[in-house]
């Protein structure tokens, strides 16, 4: 059964992988996960199968409020006045759903969420029911994230978790 473990360096290939099946069409650069890797290694799991394939992957990181950043784009580094967290991605392959899988690995990163007043994600491919069941809730937005979110693809959706929308 697979499960959660931190990220290594030596995932990135198998984290590709897995982005480049679920995310075909918002691919990311191998460079932006390395340096999200590399600025908060703890907001970054990978779901591994029993031989250690990677089915699975979590990646999140503290940000500005409200100032997530566009679709592969580096962030240069984690602001020293970072004031809520981002779930970036979270995708997993078919062979490893329907066991908990997003739901346990959701739970540890929210763990981590927690230093922050509030967390938020832009959600994809018609996911929102999904992030509702972990207290997610719509957001309005102004032009400069409106302008970021067209880069999520036609169904992307601002949501935010511990503040009133």
């Amino acid at each position: 059964m697979p499960s959660w473990r931190p990220m290594t360096p030596d995932d990135i290939p198998g984290v590709m992988h897995v982005g480049d099946e679920i995310h075909c069409d918002l691919p990311e650069a191998e460079a932006v996960c390395r340096e999200r890797l590399a600025l908060f290694p703890e907001g970054c799991l990978v779901l591994a199968d029993d031989k250690g394939a990677v089915t699975g992957y979590i990646i999140s990181f503290p940000i500005r409020c409200g100032k997530p950043p566009a679709l592969n784009e580096l962030l240069g580094a984690i602001p020293a006045d970072a004031d809520q967290y981002y779930l970036h991605d979270l995708a997993i392959l078919p062979c490893s759903r329907g066991r908990g899988a997003a739901t346990e690995g959701v739970g540890r990163v929210l763990g981590v969420a927690g230093r922050y007043p509030t967390s938020c994600l832009v959600s994809v491919y018609g996911t929102v029911g999904f992030w509702a069941r972990f207290g997610f809730v719509p957001k309005p937005v102004d032009a400069e994230l409106e302008e970021k979110l067209r880069g999520y693809g036609e169904c992307a959706t601002y949501l935010t978790r511990g503040e009133q929308t």
